[in-house]
């Protein structure tokens, strides 16, 4: 085969398999957009919790101690340091949670879930469960 021609036949092959990631890459984001839709719809009918509200909480009642620094939560988490201190605010203003100053390092917020705020993340934990397990079916085992 002429060299022009193995050439053009390497692009052509290159640009099938960049399309094909492009393609998976969207399926990924239209699999992903699907469930954090459901997500958020059944948690604020259900619970008056937005899907982020119910990771920061779930993120704190996860970490089974008794408050994190919002820098770590931030770290862990998909959404920036403002939008996480937004998020916050919106559960202290519901009695969710509870921020307080580090007194070692004054610059540094602590968050704590309250007794309100264990119980909202109980009931919402169903519903998200649900959720995940009507998208997500366990991969059955190849024979």
């Amino acid at each position: 085969m002429p060299v022009h021609l193995m050439r053009a036949h390497g692009r052509m092959r290159d640009m099938e398999s960049n399309d094909a990631l492009v393609g998976r890459w969207r399926s990924l984001l239209t699999c992903y957009n699907t469930i954090a839709c459901d997500l958020d719809r059944a948690l604020q009918d259900a619970h008056g919790l937005t899907m982020s509200e119910f990771e920061t909480l779930d993120r704190l009642v996860e970490a089974d101690c008794e408050q994190r620094r919002m820098q770590e939560i931030a770290a862990n988490m998909y959404l920036s340091q403002s939008a996480l201190s937004r998020t916050v605010a919106r559960l202290e203003k519901h009695g969710l949670v509870q921020r307080g100053l580090c007194e070692s390092d004054r610059r540094g917020v602590f968050v704590a879930v309250t007794e309100d705020g264990r119980r909202r993340h109980a009931a919402a934990s169903k519903t998200h469960l649900r959720i995940l397990a009507e998208h997500l079916p366990v991969p059955q085992p190849v024979s």
